[in-house]
């Protein structure tokens, strides 16, 4: 099992009800929020199976994906369609892979 691809599913399952409430309101908000936790869990999975440089720039492209999910979670409570508080897993989980993901990249150079 590979750690940070599942921390990167856990962080989909987080954010998920955060996409469903935002969608009604901001559909284009809720679609970005999806696309990039989606990116950020599938570049994960993409360097932990590459090597070299190619690994190395699916983690960094990992890890800028998972931040713009967490800013679109952010920006969907800052127009008032979730509560601050309903983000606390997802950010909890955000900050988790980036260690990781931080972690991976620097022990391959």
């Amino acid at each position: 099992m590979f750690v940070a691809h599942e921390i990167a599913m856990q962080l989909i399952i987080a954010i998920r009800p955060v996409v469903e409430r935002v969608a009604p309101r901001d559909k284009d908000l809720a679609g970005q929020m999806r696309r990039a936790a989606t990116s950020a869990a599938a570049n994960t999975a993409e360097g932990g199976r590459r090597s070299g440089g190619d690994r190395l720039h699916a983690f960094r492209i990992a890890s800028a994906e998972a931040a713009e999910a967490v800013t679109h979670a952010r920006i969907a409570a800052a127009w008032g369609h979730v509560a601050a508080a309903d983000l606390a897993e997802v950010l909890a989980l955000a900050d988790r892979l980036q260690a990781v993901l931080w972690r991976l990249r620097q022990s391959r150079r």
